[in-house]
């Protein structure tokens, strides 16, 4: 007998009627918007969130392609500059720093794939207030209150994987 999350999670293998629509929407919003509910739960229960007190998501978009770093304003520009280069991070790493940028007060617990189209990639970042007092309360997530600046460490999941970092399971 199959879950709840299963039948999500197989919806999602074949999601692009679904996520015409949404994306439509989501590309007239803001670049990073904070959101109540995910759009993905099964993906989003599976990397740590939880529907309660503490816990905040935030949907960024990223645009496709590789990074244009801006041209020189004056002068010449060093020879060895190129203009068009690929970044050391992965498109999900850059998004955990973005919203870690916005949400100064939060922690950055995890992120995850919430659809693309044509000109951007989406991704929900799952945040945690480390200083609420049900997140100090639970055993289960006390343990972000001693981690300050992970996204920008490098130690999220999106990032560690970035880095070539073995992932490794106990």
């Amino acid at each position: 007998m199959k879950s709840s999350y299963q039948f999500i999670s197989e919806a999602w293998k074949h999601p692009a009627d679904m996520l015409r629509r949404k994306t439509l929407k989501w590309r007239s919003q803001d670049v990073i918007t904070r959101i109540e509910r995910p759009t993905r739960l099964d993906r989003a229960r599976a990397l740590g969130w939880k529907a309660k007190q503490g816990f905040v998501l935030a949907r960024v978009r990223i645009a496709k392609g590789g990074r244009v770093r801006p041209k020189p304003r004056k002068g010449r520009g060093p020879s060895k500059s190129g203009r068009f280069f690929t970044p050391e991070a992965s498109k999900q790493a850059i998004a955990e720093r973005r919203v870690a940028r916005v949400f100064p007060n939060l922690e950055v617990l995890n992120s995850y794939d919430s659809g693309s189209d044509g000109t951007y990639h989406y991704y929900e970042v799952i945040l945690v207030d480390p200083k609420h007092p049900s997140i100090l309360a639970d055993p289960k997530t006390a343990w972000i209150v001693r981690q300050r600046k992970r996204a920008f460490r490098g130690l999220t999941s999106a990032a560690k994987k970035s880095r070539g970092v073995a992932m490794h399971r106990p």
